[in-house]
């Protein structure tokens, strides 16, 4: 068994993350030639000619009819060295709350930037740079797409780089150790094979890059267990199916398991993955387990499971840091947007912005501001208008960082400090 990685495609909705996620899955095989020609005639039947390789990703018919991403897909491929599991997160600005979930649950994330003429980095590109580092999607590699539009030209794909280069430095990543790879996902240039059309690259391919740069992430199997539900289905025959992915610890077959925080219990009956029954799952496994004892109407997506022994922590209120990434005026004491952590999204009032701090230090610049506003780093005080789980930074870290989100925009990402329990 080759080891797991859940790796995330991000970047802006027109820079062609589906095409090369297509493209990736059919280059190694894990999509058939005559799946892939369905896709073909169903492009040209809907005069789409181009967007055969995103229709492998785009599977619900709204989508295809918009040509855009909407929920999250998961399709496994596999390299020499590992089994993916791809992430394809919306580049939509309404969908930025899908990219939220599929970050926290990235190993490693390929960044989608159009080389075309005219396109380049967008706003979306940056939001979703932002959110990856704040999410703590630390291994990255870019793909320079498009180069087919920009006539394989070194000069173009030099530019964007460099653009790439700095965003990436002020964000704080270490560009150093990140590849970045010229690419025609439509035309399959540097994704598995070699482009002759790009002579002047030395660098590897994508499916090269992935094997060579990424490294296997540490699984907090010995931590308490934390698994925070997506969805709940209710199956003929079986029963109560919660499907999740297990951030920390061992969920293992006749566990009995806690659901915070509507507090219900029930018992483990069997677990499967890509649709294969295990016995139990570890960090990073994306599973679906049947639980005796419950029903659908008792879980919810946003829910976390956890043992009786040490379960999920419910927030009375919390102490986090943030980032304000955007917001058109200021940001006071008694504002109260929606919180995206894991996968659960709750309103919460922030009550007090405790002081105004450096985002790269953490060193206190003002305490006790008035208000914050677009740009600034601050820790404030939360407390949420409904029960929601979330966990402290130093113990975890998953399940600590979040997003919050306002007028259909992320106006913030951050980090949980400290959190009183709720009785």
């Amino acid at each position: 068994m080759k080891p797991h990685i859940n790796l995330l495609t991000a970047g802006h909705v027109d820079a062609g993350k589906s095409t090369l996620v297509g493209r990736l899955l059919y280059d190694t095989g894990a999509i058939r030639e005559e799946e892939m020609r369905k896709f073909r005639e169903l492009a040209t039947e809907m005069k789409k000619e181009t967007f055969e390789f995103a229709f492998v990703m785009d599977t619900q018919k709204e989508e295809r009819e918009r040509g855009v991403t909407i929920d999250i897909m998961h399709r496994p491929f596999e390299t020499m060295k590992w089994f993916f599991t791809i992430i394809d997160a919306p580049g939509h600005r309404d969908f930025v709350k899908n990219m939220i979930t599929g970050a926290s649950q990235a190993d490693a994330a390929i960044l989608v930037v159009s080389a075309k003429p005219g396109e380049g980095i967008q706003e979306q590109t940056k939001e979703h740079v932002f959110l990856l580092k704040v999410l703590g999607v630390g291994q990255l590699i870019v793909v320079l797409n498009k180069m087919d539009a920009a006539n394989y030209d070194e000069k173009r794909f030099t530019e964007v780089k460099n653009d790439v280069v700095n965003l990436l430095k002020q964000v704080g990543y270490k560009v150093e150790e990140i590849p970045m790879i010229p690419v025609s996902a439509y035309n399959g240039d540097n994704v598995k094979n070699k482009s002759d059309k790009m002579t002047w690259y030395k660098g590897p391919t994508l499916i090269e890059a992935l094997d060579a740069n990424i490294k296997e992430p540490a699984k907090p199997t010995n931590k308490p267990l934390r698994l925070p539900i997506q969805d709940v289905y209710t199956i003929t025959g079986v029963g109560t199916v919660p499907v999740g992915r297990v951030d920390t610890g061992v969920l293992k077959m006749n566990d009995t398991l806690v659901f915070e925080p509507a507090g219900v219990k029930g018992e483990v009956k069997s677990i499967e993955v890509h649709h294969q029954q295990i016995p139990e799952a570890k960090p990073g496994d994306n599973v679906g387990f049947n639980v005796r004892g419950i029903s659908k109407a008792d879980v919810k997506r946003g829910d976390v499971a956890g043992h009786p022994d040490n379960p999920p922590t419910v927030a009375k209120e919390f102490t986090a840091q943030i980032v304000v990434l955007y917001h058109p005026t200021v940001i006071t004491a008694g504002y109260t947007p929606v919180f995206h952590c894991h996968t659960a999204s709750v309103a919460c009032t922030i009550e007090e912005i405790i002081a105004k701090v450096d985002p790269r230090t953490g060193a206190v610049i003002q305490e006790k501001p008035d208000f914050i506003k677009q740009g600034d780093a601050a820790k404030i005080r939360v407390k949420p208008l409904k029960p929601f789980v979330i966990e402290k930074q130093a113990e975890f870290p998953e399940l600590a960082r979040f997003a919050i989100r306002d007028m259909g925009a992320t106006v913030a990402a951050g980090i949980c400090l400290d959190v009183v329990k709720a009785k």
